[in-house]
């Protein structure tokens, strides 16, 4: 496979993997300082809802979601320019970390203190916005998965994920794993696609939205 992705993509996968060499280097500095905590927690800083998306601990969480995003992110960055793309992108990974914290701060209303120390961190919310991105741009196209090996249009793919993640997030009080996030990655990329579609500027590629 070769490494063509075009500049928006190509540069997110190239911070992704240097924050994560870092990471694996000084975890303790690099999660306390640029994962996302609760505003609340003593380990919050303000750059956080930005810099955690480029933040992974685990190896297998960095490639499949680097995976996804030199997929996803290579064709949705051909169709909507590179500008458009890295708003995109960011938005969704911004909207991702919203709805995570909203579901925090229901949770810590309720009297759960452990959402202080808890840190987010990973591209998972702003890759289910491109997910459902090229869901929605390329609905019929055939994705396979690896396990289980299983083959189905784009659309369909997606709303069993969304589904599960809603499931899973309702119904599992804790996992290890934001839900929220990827439902609101995938909430704001949905969003976004609808928005540009309907005022006509998703196909503009010279102009700031």
């Amino acid at each position: 496979m070769r490494f063509d992705s075009p500049t928006v993509t190509k540069h997110l996968i190239i911070i992704n993997a240097i924050v994560f060499l870092g990471t694996q280097l000084n975890p303790d500095f690099m999660i306390g300082t640029f994962a996302m905590f609760y505003p609340a927690s003593r380990f919050f800083h303000p750059w956080q809802p930005v810099t955690y998306m480029f933040m992974h601990a685990k190896f297998l969480h960095i490639f499949f979601n680097m995976y996804s995003l030199y997929l996803f992110g290579s064709i949705l960055e051909r169709t909507m320019g590179s500008r458009k793309f890295a708003i995109f992108y960011f938005l969704c990974g911004l909207g991702a970390v919203a709805l995570h914290m909203g579901i925090q701060a229901l949770e810590f209303s309720f009297g759960n203190s452990n959402v202080l120390n808890t840190p987010v961190l990973g591209a998972s919310g702003a890759i289910y916005g491109l997910f459902v991105g090229y869901a929605m741009l390329y609905p019929n196209n055939v994705l396979s998965l690896f396990f289980p090996p299983v083959s189905m249009k784009a659309k369909w793919m997606m709303l069993i994920f969304v589904g599960m993640e809603l499931l899973i997030g309702v119904f599992q009080t804790y996992d290890g794993v934001a839900h929220f996030a990827h439902l609101g990655g995938a909430l704001v990329g949905a969003l976004l696609l609808l928005f540009w579609r309907r005022t006509g500027r998703l196909w503009d590629r010279d102009r700031w939205i």
